[in-house]
């Protein structure tokens, strides 16, 4: 294997196979270089593109009022509005991560940079509602950029286990920051600027990004890779994108013809890429990196994770306003626990994962969770708002191992040529669980609460949720038991 690697990281990565032991023995990473305050500022400027994604998201549902009048903008546009970026990103995922392998993680995050500070200033300054989906649309290719090539560039600068794990953790950590700070800071701008200013939040960090960049973070490329396969780029489009649009149009209108043969031309669509993916010499995604059982059981957590834990929350932030009656701001305020909780627990995860194995680790994580989700699963509107703000922050407490440690096996079960890849695998699961899980979960909760209450509705969510955590809990406790705590 022959890889590049310049800029201030003066040492190569030592190349790993997948092996069951996951990151904490690969590559004899007890070895491995500390990294310094380089490599710990560079990770502060990898983290501004990671808070303003997350940001961005939660400002514009804020913003989408007025927008609309402004833009006169019809129900439909304003749906695409909100769903263009997500569609763009989980289409574009893949690509990117492999694409930065191949060209470079530095360049390709760096390009993704000036790329998203330019759309966002299209976005700002749009005249119609067709303008700004094309501007939302090329804010997501450039997103399914950042997310990949920051979290490939982490695995790229710390080496050292432990180091990599709490710098893993504090990169997710900035997404729950991002959705706390979002509609505060949104709603400070859109109280005193107009719409169009809430998408100039990133313009500076991602200029800030674009002068530093260069100067602390790494560059990284495989120079073994051959070269993209566009057939795959097309098909891996042409699959993703379209069950993505299906299973948002089933969560958002039910079962409807347009939503089934969107999904199933995905599906069909997905088979023959993967088939290709298989043939080929240097594929799009190395389907022989899910030999590995942590690899293939944590990222099925994850999905089952956002899958579950995104919908109820949704449910969770409804309950506090229609059933309990609280203003916009006292649903905000009553999630806000569980946003701090789970911001603790990304932090704290990789400190116990020391001295704690971390499967069982991640067990425990799922299990926390899952009694969060009871408690959900069984509160009345009489009790109040502490009661399902203490299940949601239970629950929260409880997503720190599965999201940080796990995400840290996924890149570090993996040769490092191979990070960029299983960096955006493990976005896309993340994406594709949040939409699918709206889609299903969702739409079942919805149907109950039509014909039940919103309670009855959540109760269903919650109650899914704990069960499917609880089988999670003996999945992960079996087939991650034989990883080590991180090295030193």
């Amino acid at each position: 294997m022959t890889a590049t690697i310049s800029g201030p990281a003066e040492a190569a990565p030592a190349e790993a196979a997948p092996a069951e032991t996951g990151p904490a023995v690969a590559g004899d990473s007890a070895r491995a270089v500390r990294a310094g305050r380089r490599e710990w500022v560079g990770l502060a400027v990898l983290a501004l593109p990671t808070l303003l994604v997350s940001l961005d998201v939660f400002v514009l549902v804020l913003a989408l009022p007025k927008l609309a009048v402004s833009l006169h903008a019809d129900g439909t546009a304003q749906l695409w509005i909100m769903d263009t970026y997500g569609f763009m990103v989980a289409g574009f995922m893949v690509t990117m991560g492999t694409l930065g392998d191949r060209i470079g993680r530095r360049r390709l995050l760096l390009i993704g940079a000036a790329a998203f500070g330019g759309a966002s200033v299209l976005a700002a300054f749009s005249t119609s509602a067709g303008m700004l989906i094309a501007a939302r649309a090329a804010l997501g290719i450039a997103g399914a950029t950042l997310g990949p090539s920051t979290l490939s560039l982490i695995g790229t600068m710390f080496e050292n286990p432990r180091q990599r794990a709490e710098a893993i953790g504090i990169w997710a950590g900035c997404f729950t920051v991002g959705a706390i700070v979002g509609p505060m800071v949104g709603g400070f701008m859109l109280e005193h600027f107009w719409w169009g200013s809430v998408f100039l939040l990133g313009v500076p960090a991602m200029v800030l990004l674009l002068v530093i960049g260069p100067k602390l973070l790494p560059e990284y490329r495989d120079e073994t890779a051959g070269r993209l396969d566009l057939p795959s780029v097309a098909l891996s489009l042409a699959a993703i994108l379209p069950v993505v649009y299906g299973v948002k149009e089933l969560a958002r209108d039910g079962v409807h013809l347009t939503a089934v043969l969107a999904l199933g031309a995905g599906l069909v669509i997905g088979f023959v890429f993967v088939k290709r993916q298989r043939a080929l010499a240097d594929p799009l995604i190395d389907f022989g990196l899910f030999a590995a059982k942590a690899f293939r059981t944590t990222l099925g957590g994850m999905l089952l994770f956002s899958m579950l834990g995104g919908t109820t929350m949704l449910f969770v932030a409804q309950f506090f306003q229609l059933a309990q009656h609280l203003s916009p701001v006292g649903a905000a305020l009553g999630l806000l626990p569980g946003m701090a909780g789970s911001t603790v627990s990304f932090l704290a995860a990789p400190v116990l994962a020391r001295r704690v194995r971390p499967g069982a680790l991640i067990a425990g994580g799922v299990a926390l969770a899952a009694a969060g989700m009871a408690i959900l699963a069984l509160v009345e509107p009489a009790a109040g708002p502490v009661w399902p703000a203490l299940g949601f922050a239970v629950t929260s407490l409880g997503v720190g191992p599965m999201v940080a440690l796990g995400t840290d096996l996924v890149v570090g079960s993996v040769p490092v040529r191979k990070a960029g890849a299983a960096a955006s695998l493990a976005q896309t699961v993340n994406e594709f669980g949040y939409s699918f899980g709206l889609a299903t979960v969702g739409t079942l909760g919805n149907a109950v609460a039509r014909s039940y209450g919103l309670p009855a509705g959540l109760h269903v969510a919650a109650g899914l949720a704990a069960v499917a955590f609880a089988v999670l809990v003996w999945f992960v406790a079996r087939h991650l038991r034989s990883i080590r705590p991180l090295a030193a």
